[in-house]
């Protein structure tokens, strides 16, 4: 759905509102204590004192000197972080407080003030079955504010779904590497697994499922003609038949399951982003289980 310019405007200061309080008295420790530390970058060399682990000794120093050196490093102080945001059709759904969208873009919104609040780069790619559009990381206010407009205002041009053209974008275009969060329905019928691997090989990928509980569970609301706004296929369903409910309960939960079997392989973070929930318990969440994550 195309908004006019003067509702987008008037979201990215709600957003920008919002978040000014929650990043100051709520994120900002979180996200970093989550986040800060993870990797190490080269800093100096020094030479060789006991107790210096060898593995740190750089060899071309060591021989050019005849001196024994180790290679000194310290903690990455900046970091880059790209929102990735499913842009396809099916987001536009919901059926509690909001559409899935607009809860993937007050999320990523929430990401991206805690990021600068914390001196980081952000980006953001969209995507349906293509690349949609891409924006590089970079800082900065007003950066931010434009990679919130440019969410809210999105029309995409395909409506459908594919989760491997944005890992492969990811990997093979984004060489630094990057703090994600993917954000999707993944209502696909095509397999990303290995993309998923290779891509979280080369980045830190976390991964947010927006989910709304009439994907989950159909109530008895008699005959109802359902359409898959990907396909536009249609389909009549009775929902007064306890069979019919139940069938759609089991695929919903097949559909769950096979994505939690993929995350868990690839070794990937995921958090539910339901519609009927609070976005910042999620965040809270996502977190609490960052921090504590063993792998």
């Amino acid at each position: 759905m195309q908004l006019d310019l003067k509702q987008v405007l008037k979201q990215v200061r709600k957003i920008e509102i919002v978040n000014r309080i929650l990043v100051s008295s709520t994120l900002a420790g979180a996200y970093r204590s989550s986040f800060k530390g993870q990797g190490m970058e080269f800093a100096d060399v020094r030479e060789y004192v006991e107790g210096d682990d060898v593995r740190n000794i750089d060899w071309n120093i060591t021989a050019r000197l005849s001196v024994p050196h180790v290679k000194q490093f310290e903690e990455e102080r900046e970091m880059t972080v790209l929102v990735i945001v499913d842009a396809s059709r099916s987001t536009d759904f919901g059926t509690v407080n909001r559409i899935k969208r607009q809860l993937a873009v007050e999320f990523c919104a929430s990401m991206a003030f805690s990021a600068i609040k914390n001196n980081d780069r952000v980006g953001l790619l969209m995507f349906t079955d293509k690349i949609e559009h891409f924006i590089p990381a970079n800082k900065g206010k007003s950066h931010i504010m434009r990679v919130i407009r440019d969410m809210i205002a999105f029309d995409p041009q395909s409506n459908k779904t594919d989760v491997n053209c944005a890992l492969e974008f990811l990997t093979h275009i984004v060489k630094k590497k990057s703090t994600v969060f993917l954000v999707s329905d993944f209502y696909s019928d095509i397999d990303f697994e290995e993309n998923l691997r290779r891509a979280n090989f080369r980045h830190d990928i976390n991964v947010l499922v927006l989910t709304d509980r009439r994907e989950r569970e159909i109530p008895n609301v008699g005959i109802v003609e359902l359409e898959d706004p990907e396909s536009g296929r249609r389909v009549i369903i009775d929902t007064g038949s306890k069979k019919a409910r139940r069938r759609f309960k089991e695929l919903a939960q097949k559909h769950r399951e096979s994505l939690d079997t993929i995350f868990t392989r690839c070794h990937v973070d995921s958090t539910d982003l339901d519609t009927a929930q609070s976005y910042v318990d999620a965040i809270v969440a996502f977190f609490k289980r960052r921090q504590g994550r063993k792998w």
